[in-house]
């Protein structure tokens, strides 16, 4: 059973891939995970100077499930792509860089040095709920998603994708997105959300309020992107609490073409690639579809 397909004009030979944000901020890492068996890989958001981020804790398991986060966009700037992106060039596997700024001409200004490092396409980092100045906090507005997508989709050949968070006005951002040039949409990042210590009366993450991701988050991912794409028919990449094929499944069923897997993916890469590949081969044969392709969207044709 087929698992290649096509996701704004890339061919993967799989749906799958990592989420910005996972393992993506070196050479290394970005090596790792192309070796993992994932159909693309994604890097960590960069931003035009590097950032060292928070002070841990950044990372927390909580006791009721899911992965609460507040890195703040660590990353080594794009003078650094060239670097991040040349132990990978001689893969066979579509390499996405996240970009990240505080205005349209530093979006744009990354995601031009990308294409000149070897990206095969940007992935516009416009929801992440926890950076002051980046992110959300940037993109806060329907007419700030529009000039910021024109301005990488006017700078850049390759292709664009905007990662968007979940929002009353979803529909209308994702319009926005494609209209003002991106290829695709990522859908959703996490959460904003926080933890606090009952005994210490603090928040555990030392920024306070972090993002959550993980299981919890996975129905309102499937939402975002069947919503998305009975309004758009859009290429979408869908994001958010994929931990098997099941998951994974639901997304596709939903409307995505590629699914991104996020904090289930860390120190279990090759393993957890193989069981989800697995189980969509098993599933597709179960079900009478001879490729993934035919799964895209289903939910909406039964």
């Amino acid at each position: 059973m087929f698992l290649e397909t096509q996701v704004m004009g890339l061919r993967l030979r799989n749906p799958l891939m990592n989420a910005s944000g996972i393992l993506g901020d070196k050479g290394e890492l970005l090596e790792r995970l192309a070796d993992s068996g994932l159909g693309a890989v994604v890097s960590k958001t960069i931003t035009p100077e590097p950032r060292r981020g928070y002070d841990p804790p950044i990372i927390l398991a909580l006791p009721s499930g899911g992965v609460l986060n507040a890195v703040g966009l660590a990353n080594p700037g794009m003078n650094a792509l060239d670097e991040l992106l040349s132990r990978i060039r001689d893969r066979d596997v579509p390499v996405i860089v996240s970009v990240g700024g505080r205005t349209p001409e530093e979006y744009a200004a990354v995601a031009g040095r990308a294409e000149e490092a070897g990206a095969s396409a940007v992935e516009i980092n416009l929801s992440c709920p926890h950076t002051e100045g980046y992110g959300a906090d940037t993109a806060s507005t329907i007419d700030m998603i529009r000039r910021i997508v024109g301005a990488v989709a006017s700078t850049i050949s390759i292709p664009v994708s905007a990662k968007l968070g979940w929002s009353p006005q979803l529909v209308s951002a994702v319009s926005t997105a494609l209209s003002s040039g991106a290829s695709a949409v990522t859908l959703i990042n996490v959460l904003k959300a926080m933890y606090i210590d009952v005994y210490t009366g603090r928040p555990v993450l030392t920024h306070g309020i972090g993002g959550l991701g993980g299981p919890p988050v996975h129905p309102v991912a499937v939402a975002s992107v069947y919503m998305a794409y009975r309004e758009t028919g859009a290429d979408i990449i869908g994001v958010g609490g994929v931990y098997d094929w099941r998951s994974a499944v639901e997304l596709i069923l939903a409307g995505a073409k590629a699914v991104g897997i996020g904090s289930m993916i860390l120190g279990r890469e090759r393993i957890l690639v193989k069981e989800i590949t697995d189980g969509m081969r098993k599933w597709l044969k179960e079900m009478g579809l001879a490729s993934i392709k035919e799964a895209v969207g289903l939910a909406h044709r039964r």
